[in-house]
């Protein structure tokens, strides 16, 4: 045998070594995973006990756990980093810990206990990162719903939930998940996105989001339109960061998302029923408590069913300046859409009635669209101007070029350009001295593909 035979041989039996003691590692880490659940069990959610304590038992549990084990020889190095990482895997989040803080991070999912993807700057990518099983991603799961008081079990096998830093969690389990538990995550970042963070990422552009701050501060009624993961809460949270900081706010969400640094804000949540299937205080509710709360606005995180009516009734009545987020895949679906669900509140109201509502209601929908780059962008600020017959009449103010193209690495050219259409409503603003000026509104030329 030649010399590079014996050192392609040596290689190989070294990788297949290295391959064995790999597997060794998972499974010691597993039994031991298995060894501190199965000894604190409830210890490991007791809310008397402080973190400190919590880790201490669990570091011991796991140092005597491994002094069982003989199967694998550790260096004090590697010892030291099983023990740390069975640690974060019981009192964290277990293995997406690490997605969670990363900031490049904005979703994870996880299809599964061997199926964890994440989302970075729009792109979905499949990690190497794995649960023990599934009964080890069902706790994590569990210690989530637990911390906002929700529950999950076969009776109750879907819910929406949020970590401590505002983050969406929505978990799926038996018998509805085939193949899970499903877990989704949507991070939000540590600071919230301003204006201007919009403006740098391109979402708007400086006279879009001049526009939206005078429209805010003059009261109109704003509905942000878009399809699931097209940044209606991120944009519903800088529209409402442009409110007048002595202005009562009352926000109303199905999971506390808005972050508003303004000192006056009332924030209520969804309760879902208890175990008896009673108790529950939905959306609706809240929106018609709100009105006895007097509120200057009321900001609803997401209108999806007959809270609709109770918001256009609330718009109409006084409460101007009202913000909320509908998922819709233009402006013109979007009254089709409130249109539905003011149905869905079981009124029995002819078609012109509602629209009447809506049109007198709504001033201004900002509709954003997740490109196929994966960025999100604004595509169209479109202004309800009022009934012909019965028919609710729109103008876009600004519209999204795709004739611009895109680049070598797929990201669109274009941006939202003013179609030279100035608002209705620039009278009323200027009435309040919030003037709109022309130059806001300068069309630009769109180009042709």
């Amino acid at each position: 045998m030649s010399l590079a035979d014996r050192v392609r041989a040596a290689k190989a039996a070294e990788s297949t070594l290295d391959g064995e003691r790999d597997l060794m590692r998972q499974d010691l880490r597993r039994k031991l995973h298995y060894k501190v659940v199965e000894g604190l069990g409830p210890t490991l959610y007791d809310r008397q006990m402080s973190d400190a304590e919590l880790k201490l038992r669990v570091m011991e549990m796991l140092e005597w756990a491994l002094d069982q084990e003989e199967s694998v020889p550790l260096s004090r190095t590697d010892r030291l980093q099983l023990l740390q990482e069975i640690a974060d895997d019981v009192l964290g989040y277990g293995p997406i810990d690490p997605f969670l803080s990363d900031p490049d991070v904005t979703e994870v999912m996880v299809n599964g206990p061997h199926s964890v993807w994440v989302e970075r700057q729009g792109k979905l990518t499949r990690t190497n990162t794995r649960f023990v099983d599934a009964n080890h991603l069902g706790r994590i799961i569990e210690k989530i719903v637990g911390q906002v008081g929700r529950r999950i079990d076969e009776s109750t096998p879907m819910v929406d939930a949020r970590l401590p830093d505002g983050s969406r969690v929505n978990a799926v389990i038996h018998p509805l998940a085939i193949g899970g538990p499903f877990l989704t995550i949507r991070k939000f970042s540590v600071d919230p996105f301003t204006a201007e963070d919009l403006v740098r990422m391109g979402s708007v552009t400086p006279n879009m989001a001049e526009v939206l701050r005078r429209a805010v501060e003059g009261r109109m009624n704003i509905i942000v339109s878009g399809s699931t993961g097209s940044g209606k809460t991120t944009m519903l949270n800088v529209l409402s960061s442009f409110i007048p900081p002595n202005d009562r706010i009352v926000t109303i969400e199905d999971a506390a998302e808005l972050r508003l640094n303004q000192y006056h804000v009332l924030s209520m949540e969804y309760r879902p029923p208890n175990l008896e299937g009673k108790g529950e205080v939905t959306i609706r509710d809240l929106v018609r408590n709100s009105l006895r709360m007097r509120p200057d606005r009321i900001v609803v995180g997401e209108a999806r069913g007959g809270e609709a009516l109770d918001m256009l009734q609330a718009m109409n009545t006084g409460h101007d300046g009202s913000l909320t987020t509908i998922h819709s895949n233009a402006p013109r679906d979007t009254l089709s859409r409130i249109e539905t669900m003011v149905l869905m509140s079981g009124m029995d109201l002819p078609i012109k009635a509602i629209r009447e509502q809506i049109a007198s209601a709504v001033d201004v929908i900002v509709h954003l669209n997740r490109m196929r780059d994966g960025n999100r962008r604004v595509t169209h600020i479109t202004e309800v101007v009022g009934m012909e017959g019965e028919i609710i009449t729109t103008q876009d103010l600004f519209v999204f070029d795709y004739g611009m193209g895109i680049d070598e690495d797929g990201n669109y050219l274009g941006h939202c350009k003013p179609t030279g259409i100035r608002p209705s409503f620039s009278d009323e603003l200027e009435n309040q001295g919030i003037p709109l000026p022309a130059e806001l509104f300068r069309p630009e030329p769109m180009v042709r593909r």
